[in-house]
């Protein structure tokens, strides 16, 4: 019948037989309204092929389909079809209809879409009577599969050789399959598929290498994949496939947590295992990660060594959080504490390669770390904090880091500053920490206060209107500072260097142990100081038209809570110290006026030279700067005094038996000794004599202009490039001075050739002539018979290079890809080794290069057999760093250094890294140098398998 219709009837007959399916003649089903008025059907009933029984399920040979064989909504007044939403499909060859047995058959890249699902083959059967979707690839002439089944539902992906998905109970089947759960890669044999998106494998592996035949891979008889924000793989017993060789290694279980790599999840932290030469057997880094909440993250870890026989290894711990608010702030605490023997457990009969055991100085040991970064917002507070303190040995006995084990010194700051709103005032708050680990020694600021009133205009607070008149230049401004200082280290008190005998104090520097015992001695030793700054501007003006002349007058004062009173003691033949507690103040007074202006020379050549012009631009500068002195010691009704006279009476110098009293030193001062009355303060007295000082600088700089061969637009004919940066000069004349009025020459040169080669020099020169002992003498170098200006005292040479291949790009330019994070989002702890989790092997080869040398001048005396010259070079060092690609996997890479003067390298460090794809072995060896070792690692990539690795490592210590 079908055969014997024309085509003009076809054509309407099929439309019509569609819409009755539910299906749009624009490649979508969805479901119908139900309504109430549309007429019954009067047609007669078509006859029907493989009709099923009444009451029979409908036969499912995929296990995927149940039910009733129609679960579409065929006609007015039938129940509600399977199809949920809309259902858009397409293909490049052509659809074919099956309208008696509802089915659709897309050839050829084939894409069906059916809400968060979509699929994608060769071959797509949508079967609306079962609510199946079945899909698969086609082989091409040569017997390969194309265009294999690609499904997607939500996040996640399935490839495979066949699939078979139930539209109705979203339960599929999947055979051949490869998917991806974070890192990691599921290629299972066959993979069911429920309605709550859980997947059930069979004859499963889970690798985290990319290839379609993985390097390695766990294998496994039955596996389950559960979605959801935790998401996880959880295997029955399983085993290490290496190179398609099975490896005994292996458990009773399997579990891999895949977090999305947006969310965090809290779980056990797996520790690496190892020996260590003079520990024992030891675990490594284990313990547990919480991520408590979006905000933070904290990471508890520890060691624990086994020791030898009955003498426990000791153990570390670290716990860390990290937490960070966006648009706000961002930080990370981290606490250390280890405890070690200070002897060495276990011997070692390698003599060649294992270094000199490093003896431990303590048993316990302490670290602690806290850095704060905050976001700038406008007109509001910003808090940060930067600390770091730690025990004198925690380091030493601790990290391979080159720069925290030979460090000696660590600063700590913790600040909060603010600018008042609507009102010209910032004030700061400082805490900070300066500790010596070799010394021992801590000094605490607690705290360091300054407030700042910015400039302000008289004209502007008197409410006067601007007429460009020269008394609206007049400004003031005001700054005040308050410090308190703690320390451990007690300094030394002597005079004249311990030739007079003292009372009071020691004259060694003490240094008190750092505890809760010495606090009331700790604070004794406390100092504290404000000072006072009152500035007030004249204004700019112009001379003779191109100088500018700036005057100004500043007044301050200086206020101690301690001063030190000198007595002597006839009795004792000494000189007694006290110190005593109350308010003392000095003040000061100095006025400064300024004469710069800058000139330029300029040479410019016509045509279209590639040269276009160079300039010169030099900007001298005099200064002039006058402070009276402070009132003298021998008026005793001025208490302006920074020092204090102390009459010696019938002391006599030791080694001349002369009373200190009839020396010239002392004749000037009535026999007395002058001794500094705030020795060891914070602020140290502004000026102790009159100062006249004139103070000139000459500053040069010269640039090109070049012409731009790369300009086609003429937008940028010409481009600016700077031959030398500065050549700097300077140096004062201090009129009140007694000796010595006019300083040394200090000059700087500073250029850059074509972004790649700096060049630094520096030098002083003197203009005094010296005995043959060396001693300066007050006298000029142009003065002597042999005339000179001036002479070399010391210098500084520094040249840096970077040898990298262009490429078509400068170096500066080249895109540096960021290295993966082999952590979680918060909480990634200081790792113990030093290897490199990146690599850019994008570059061919990359070195660079610094050369530092440093010249002072060794004196007039020669050398003799009994008198050795000194060397003129006191400094001169090598630094290079750099690696090159060996192959397309294989790198190398090294940083060194060479002492010209002791005839050293130090410090050399040589690496190569190895990239297996999925897999990647790092080494590094220290052959000189305290830090001396080497570690050679090999792990695979994936942060989620980081704990499947080999390490061998030998080092200072003896890990």
């Amino acid at each position: 019948m079908w055969s014997a219709l024309s085509p003009l009837l076809r054509l309407p007959l099929l439309l019509f037989l569609f819409l009755s399916l539910g299906l749009l003649h624009s490649g979508q089903a969805q479901q119908r309204p139900r309504t109430t008025n549309v007429p019954e059907d009067v047609r007669p009933t078509p006859r029907i092929l493989n009709a099923p029984q009444p009451n029979s399920p409908t036969r499912d040979t995929t296990a995927a389909v149940s039910g009733t064989p129609d679960s579409l909504n065929v006609a007015a007044g039938g129940r509600k079809g399977a199809v949920e939403t809309t259902v858009k499909y397409k293909a490049q060859d052509s659809i074919r209809f099956e309208v008696q047995n509802k089915r659709a058959i897309l050839y050829d890249k084939a894409n069906v879409d059916y809400g968060t699902m979509n699929l994608k083959a060769a071959l797509i059967t949508v079967d609306y009577s079962k609510n199946l979707v079945t899909a698969e690839g086609t082989k091409d002439s040569t017997g390969r599969v194309q265009d294999r089944p690609l499904f997607k539902q939500g996040a996640e992906t399935y490839q495979a050789g066949r699939i078979d998905y139930n539209i109705k109970t979203k339960r599929g089947r999947i055979t051949d399959v490869v998917t991806q759960q974070g890192e990691g890669f599921i290629h299972a044999e066959t993979l069911k598929k429920n309605a709550l998106g859980e997947a059930f494998g069979r004859n499963a592996v889970y690798t985290t290498c990319n290839l379609e035949h993985p390097h390695f891979y766990i294998n496994a008889s039955k596996m389950k994949l559960v979605p959801g924000p935790k998401q996880k793989v959880v295997t029955g017993p399983f085993n290490l496939v290496i190179g398609d060789i099975p490896t005994p290694l292996g458990f009773l279980f399997g579990y891999f947590p895949s977090p999305k790599s947006n969310k965090r999840a809290s779980g056990l932290i797996i520790p690496t295992f190892g020996q260590a030469a003079d520990r024992g057997f030891f675990l490594r880094n284990g313990g547990y990660y919480w991520a408590a909440n979006e905000h933070i993250g904290v990471r508890l870890t520890g060691d624990i060594y086994s020791g030898n026989a009955d003498r426990f290894g000791g153990w570390r711990g670290t716990a860390e959080m990290q937490y960070i608010t966006r648009y706000r702030f961002s930080g990370l605490f981290s606490f250390n504490y280890s405890e070690q023997p200070t002897e060495r457990l276990l011997g070692s009969t390698d003599v060649n390669t294992n270094p000199a055991y490093n003896i431990p100085r303590s048993s316990r040991n302490f670290a602690l770390a806290w850095n704060h970064t905050p976001v700038a917002r406008p007109n509001g507070g910003r808090f940060s904090a930067n600390v770091n303190v730690s025990s004198n040995n925690y380091y030493r006995q601790n990290s391979y880091n080159q720069r925290l084990y030979l460090t000696p010194a660590f600063q700590s700051n913790i600040s909060y500053s603010k600018q008042l709103r609507n009102a010209p005032i910032n004030y700061s708050v400082n805490l900070s920490q300066n500790q010596n680990t070799q010394a021992g020694t801590m000094d605490f600021i607690l705290p360091d206060v300054s407030a700042q009133l910015a400039r302000q205009y008289v004209y502007e607070l008197l409410g006067l209107e601007s007429r460009g008149k020269i008394y609206e230049q007049l400004a003031f401004s005001y700054t005040v500072r308050y410090n308190n200082t703690l320390s451990n280290s007690l300094p030394a008190r002597q005079i004249n260097g311990g030739a007079i005998p003292l009372l009071g104090g020691s004259n060694q520097t003490t240094v008190l142990p750092v505890r809760f015992s010495n606090l009331n001695k700790l604070l004794r030793n406390s100092q504290a100081g404000m000072q006072h700054d009152f500035g007030i501007t004249l204004g700019s003006f112009n001379l003779l038209k191109y100088f500018n002349f700036n005057p100004g007058v500043t007044y301050g004062e200086t206020w101690y809570f301690k001063e030190l009173n000198y007595q002597f003691v006839r009795e004792a033949q000494a000189v007694r110290v006290d110190t005593t507690r109350g308010f003392y103040r000095l003040y000061n007074f100095s006025a400064n006026a300024s004469l710069g202006t800058n000139f330029y020379g300029t040479i410019v050549r016509k045509g279209t030279h590639k040269i276009q012009a160079l300039r010169h631009k030099v900007t001298p500068q005099l200064t002039f700067s006058y402070s009276p002195a402070p009132a003298s010691p021998l008026d005793r009704n001025n208490r302006n005094q920074p020092f204090q006279l102390v009459q010696l009476g019938d002391l006599r110098d030791p080694s001349t038996g002369q009373l200190y009293s009839e020396s010239a030193l002392y004749r000037d001062n009535q026999g007395g000794l002058l001794l500094p009355r705030f020795s060891n303060s914070l602020f140290a007295a502004r000026t102790t004599r009159d100062v006249r000082l004139l103070s000139f600088s000459l500053q040069n700089q010269v640039e090109m202009k070049v012409r731009n061969s790369n300009d086609t637009t003429g937008t940028t004919p010409f481009n600016k490039v700077s031959l030398i940066d500065g050549l700097d000069f300077n140096t004062a004349y201090d009129f009140a001075a007694p000796s010595f009025k006019l300083q040394d020459l200090n000059s700087s040169f500073r250029t850059q050739v074509a972004r790649k080669l700096s060049v630094t020099v520096t030098g002083r020169f003197s203009f005094y002539q010296r005995d043959s002992l060396g001693v300066l003498k007050d006298k000029y170098l142009w003065q002597q018979d042999k005339i000179r200006l001036a002479r070399l005292a010391d210098a500084s040479t520094t040249i840096t290079y970077q040898f990298n291949p262009a490429q078509g790009n400068r170096k500066s330019t080249i895109r540096r890809d960021v290295a993966p994070v082999n952590d979680p989002s918060l909480g990634s702890p200081t790792r113990i080794d030093p290897y490199e989790d990146y690599v850019d092997f994008s570059i061919p080869w990359d070195l660079n290069t610094n050369l530092t040398v440093t010249y002072r001048d060794p004196g007039p005396l020669p050398s003799r057999p009994n008198r050795v010259r000194p060397n003129a070079y006191t400094g001169a060092s090598l630094n290079l760093n750099g690696s090159v690609k060996l192959t397309e996997t294989l790198r190398f890479g090294f940083s060194t250094n060479y002492d010209f003067v002791n005839k050293t390298p130090a410090f050399t460090n040589l690496d190569i890294t190895k990239d297996l794809h999925c897999w990647q072995i790092t080494g590094n060896w220290r052959p000189f140098g305290p830090t001396r070792g080497y570690f050679v690692n090999i792990a695979a990539k994936s942060t989620l398998l980081q704990d499947l690795k080999l390490s061998r490592n030998k080092t200072f210590l003896n890990f």
